[in-house]
């Protein structure tokens, strides 16, 4: 009976193991879940005088399957109706697992080849930092890195932060995120 237990223990301990090893996760060593953002991350302009400069992003291997990355940032509490895409980028080789500081400058040159940025909430082609209305409550600033099942997202330069996340989230294998805050 005693062996039966250590049994049972031992496979539960390795399913553990197994399910924990293929966990999809994002870490920033910029910013840490549920921190205030700095004034590295708060956009310069509209009223906000931050450095407007994307955060650095790690994340583990995707699952089996994954062909590219996309990470996106979002804002849901943006009095828009719809929230505030703060940045966009698709096509992140498959084999890059981390993006620079600063990689969401509007020249691109920090990112991976291949990789595009997506038009944002902004208008840009680039990182656009907090700048929530003054005296709103603190806004939630949505982390995400999406592993995919296409190596390319095929949408026209232009296209809206709607239509590259529709097609990011049809073709998402799996997803990681952590949320930051920023009020003023």
């Amino acid at each position: 009976m005693i062996s039966m237990r250590i049994s049972l223990v031992i496979v539960f301990c390795l399913a553990a193991t197994v399910v924990f090893a293929g966990d999809f996760i994002l870490t920033s060593p910029t910013i840490k879940p549920g921190a205030f953002l700095t004034e590295e991350q708060v956009f310069n302009g509209f009223g906000c005088s931050g450095k407007n400069e994307s955060p650095a992003l790690k994340w583990t291997a995707g699952p089996a399957g994954t062909k590219s990355y996309a990470v996106t940032v979002y804002d849901p509490d943006a009095p828009t109706g719809s929230g505030w895409w703060h940045w966009v980028v698709y096509n992140i080789p498959a084999s890059v697992t981390e993006l620079s500081a600063g990689a969401g400058d509007s020249t691109g040159k920090l990112l991976p080849p291949g990789a595009v940025q997506g038009r944002t909430d902004f208008g840009i082609h680039a990182f656009g930092g907090a700048c929530p209305p003054k005296g709103d409550k603190p806004h939630r600033y949505i982390f995400t890195v999406f592993s995919l099942k296409i190596e390319k997202i095929d949408v026209p330069f232009d296209s809206t932060a709607a239509l590259i996340g529709f097609t990011i989230n049809a073709n998402s294998l799996k997803k990681a995120s952590f949320t930051a805050e920023y009020g003023r």
